[in-house]
């Protein structure tokens, strides 16, 4: 039977803390040369970096450019038809009265004159709306709720990257937090191991005991790996998203905020008023009511100024003018496009739209209370974590006093040490949770370039 004694740890155990250990020392060597970035400034870079930001901007200078294009609807449009012909032309004069003497002189009667010759037609001619039944008019402002659509969608964008960079920059200052929490229990219960191990062997102690004090060292030593991994993995993430191209270090901490952020009637207005989808789907019902008006002037007259200028008299046909000017009406009585119908089906897109906008509306409420109740949620569970950890803390204190005097077990003590980990950690998470639920509360509201202020309001900070 082996004496008691100072047990050496397995080699399993003893290479899982050996890759954590390196793994670690890796990860703080990278954040040692990594560049350490606030939330504010992590928010700037990713805006200067998102490949789907900058999609959503091409698309609005895209739908721009053809809004200010309609300002020249008015204005006139001058063409030039320049065609090289080769024509046959046949024209019969009758002589009437002077037929009796042109067949004295052997002229039959109708004369008849051919002509077949090349020539060349260059004619600029010039036309000017009067009026267009609505289309123009119809045609620029659509345009313009085009482009709003595309400054909704942009915006959109943005508030969804800046979520996004909430729950990655926030989801690192967890996972570095769990580190440090779980590096604290390992190093607390081999504290606890090395005791169990004196014990042991003064006698004061059990073999049953100094094993519990092992078994728990090692999940420890597991955990700790693990959290080592996950913050690897989240550093990844972050750095992924921010196109660094190595770890980025993170100086805003977690936070919560015990004052009261407002009403709740205000972020529901707020939604309401602000969203961006909101104002995506009016910027489309704007367009499909432009639909209508363009659908109906189709049915409507278009009146126009137009003059031709014929460049090349010389070549010119008998018919042709050398010049006309004048005001023409242009009407069609029959199309195959089913000119009615078309109205019908831009009314049906339109009464679409503005029932998705109604639809939306009460997703946007539904997404506020939701938001707000995790929100409150996130708040309460940190205060209760947070008041708790002290006596956590004091109970973990008077637990190892009490096992050197040979008063609580082993496993007392590692409860103990195991309760304060799990309330440390649980605190950060409900941090966490707050601050996701802080971001998704403004993003729905449509608020979310105020996260930064709320985040200098915090009442509690985790360093």
């Amino acid at each position: 039977m082996r004496v008691a004694g100072k047990r050496p740890r397995t080699r399993h155990a003893l290479q899982a803390g050996l890759f954590a250990a390196g793994l670690l020392m890796a990860t703080v060597a990278a954040a040692d040369d990594a560049p350490v970035l606030s939330f504010e400034q992590a928010r700037e870079r990713l805006e200067q970096v998102s490949d789907a930001l900058a999609a959503a901007q091409a698309g609005v200078r895209n739908k721009q450019d053809l809004q200010d294009a309609t300002r020249y609807l008015r204005l006139p449009e001058i063409t030039a038809d320049v065609r090289r012909m080769q024509f046959q032309k046949t024209l019969n004069l009758p002589l009437g009265s002077l037929a009796p003497v042109a067949e004295a002189f052997g002229i039959e009667s109708p004369l008849q004159f051919a002509e077949r010759d090349w020539r060349t037609r260059p004619i600029v001619t010039a036309s000017v709306p009067l009026y267009s039944g609505g289309l123009i008019p119809a045609a620029q402002q659509a345009a313009q709720a085009a482009t709003a659509q595309a400054q909704a969608e942009r915006e959109a964008q943005r508030q969804s990257l800046a979520l996004q960079l909430v729950q990655a920059y926030f989801g690192q200052q967890l996972a570095a937090q769990a580190v440090q929490v779980r590096r604290e229990v390992r190093d607390g219960l081999q504290r606890h191991l090395d005791d169990a191990l004196k014990l042991e062997r003064e006698g004061f102690a059990s073999r049953a005991q100094r094993l519990q004090a092992n078994v728990a060292h090692d999940k420890a030593e597991r955990d700790y790996q693990k959290a080592v991994n996950d913050l690897a993995t989240l550093q990844q993430a972050l750095a992924t998203l921010l196109r660094s191209g190595g770890t980025v270090g993170t100086a805003s901490p977690l936070f919560v905020i015990d004052a009261p952020l407002g009403a709740r009637a205000d972020f529901e207005r707020s939604a309401l008023q602000r969203h961006p989808q909101i104002e995506r789907l009016r910027a489309l019902s704007a367009q499909a009511e432009q639909g209508v008006r363009v659908q109906q002037a189709k049915l409507k007259p278009q009146v126009y100024l137009f003059g031709q200028y014929d460049l090349h008299r010389r070549d010119a046909l008998l018919t042709d003018a050398d010049w006309a000017f004048g005001i023409g009406l242009r009407y069609t009585f029959l199309s195959p496009t089913a000119r009615p119908l078309q109205v019908s089906a831009a009314r049906a897109q339109l009464e679409q739209v503005q029932s998705g906008l109604g639809e939306a509306e009460n997703q946007l409420r539904l997404g506020v209370g939701k938001a707000w109740n995790e929100l409150d949620t996130a708040r309460s569970q940190f205060r209760l974590l947070d008041s708790s950890i002290a006596q956590a803390e004091e109970n973990l204190r008077l637990q190892e006093l009490s096992f050197r005097e040979g008063q609580a077990t082993s496993l007392d003590v590692i409860d103990a040490r195991l309760a304060l980990g799990g309330a440390r950690v649980e605190r950060a998470q409900a941090a966490y949770q707050f601050d996701v639920a802080l971001a998704q509360l403004l993003e729905v509201s449509g608020q979310m370039e105020r996260f930064d202020d709320y985040r200098r309001r915090a009442d509690k900070v985790l360093e």
